[in-house]
């Protein structure tokens, strides 16, 4: 067994108590790489090291330094986003809940590079965010905006077309997709003859065709009934790990994000700063629906519940 399933294995058992980012600092001693809890509790040795040597192993796809963001109108400027930093490894799914009105969505656009920031730094693989790097990213909105003149499998291609890239491996690599997750018998259909969960995943897969390095999932289940979103997002939860992509997720819903998520990171409300990252570790294997039925889901969902209601009191 490798050493990162090791790691694997063992930070998958820590204790929810005990994993709080947001709670969580490294002694002035690094080489015994010994972590403090809040309130001053020393966590286990190797609980630490695990979790320092886990971070320190895995590829930095994403880094968030320092990022504000403010509107400008006649009335004047309304500060949306106050020093955000935060980094996202390769591999990991980051989800983000606030208070409504907290900025969510502007941060998620900053790190599309579809709004520019006043102040900080984004970098992908280490280098600067620019209009060439912006291909690597994925964006899925709250609307799946599928074309109704345009079958699924044209959908499905027409990111490859925009960006000239409709080649024969390509266009084998979106069958393969579709006949994966269980769109291919639709793939001549008309977008309103599909679902709305089958309408998400043809979404996804028409993002996931491009190859992007990073998917950013702006509450892409709003707008489904409540059973359909448990269903969907149980779905493209899977269909992401599957695909071993780095994710990031908006979201309301606080359940949708314990569900999903390595790490949530709580906002405070407008101008929105960061208050808590808290680390939700769930053995690996689990599904989104099967993590929602493991003993350690209530933890985590209070915890973050808490954090919010605290916020907003």
């Amino acid at each position: 067994m490798q050493l990162h399933d090791i790691l694997q294995l063992r930070t998958s058992v820590i204790l929810p108590e005990a994993i709080s980012d947001g709670g969580l600092a490294p002694t002035t001693d690094t080489s015994l790489f010994l972590t403090t809890y809040r309130g001053g509790s020393h966590l286990p040795s190797d609980i630490g090291s695990l979790k320092l040597i886990r971070r320190t192993l895995m590829h930095s796809l994403f880094e968030i330094q320092h990022l504000s963001y403010a509107y400008h109108t006649m009335q004047g400027e309304t500060p949306a986003l106050s020093d955000i930093t935060f980094t996202v490894n390769s591999g990991d799914f980051v989800a983000i809940v606030g208070p409504s009105g907290c900025g969510k969505s502007t941060l998620l656009n900053l790190l599309a590079g579809m709004l520019t920031p006043e102040s900080g730094t984004l970098l992908l693989n280490g280098t600067p965010l620019t209009a060439d790097s912006r291909r690597h990213i994925g964006y899925m909105l709250q609307q799946d905006y599928l074309l109704e003149w345009r079958s699924i499998w044209k959908n499905v291609l027409l990111g490859l077309e925009i960006r000239h890239e409709l080649t024969e491996e390509s266009r084998a690599y979106a069958k393969q997709l579709l006949k994966q997750y269980g769109l291919k018998k639709f793939s001549q259909s008309k977008p309103s003859q599909l679902s709305g969960g089958m309408r998400q995943r043809a979404a996804l897969v028409r993002t996931l065709v491009l190859k992007p390095e990073l998917l950013l999932l702006d509450e892409p289940f709003s707008a489904l009934d409540y059973q359909t979103r448990l269903s969907v997002s149980n779905d493209i939860g899977s269909i992401i790990r599957k695909e071993k992509k780095t994710a990031i997720l908006v979201t309301h819903d606080l359940a949708e994000a314990v569900s999903m998520a390595d790490r949530v990171i709580i906002l405070t409300a407008r101008p929105g700063r960061i208050q808590r990252i808290v680390s939700v570790a769930f053995p690996t294997d689990l599904t989104p629906m099967e993590r929602r039925d493991h003993d350690d889901f209530k933890t985590y969902f209070n915890l973050i519940w808490k954090e919010l209601h605290h916020e907003t009191s």
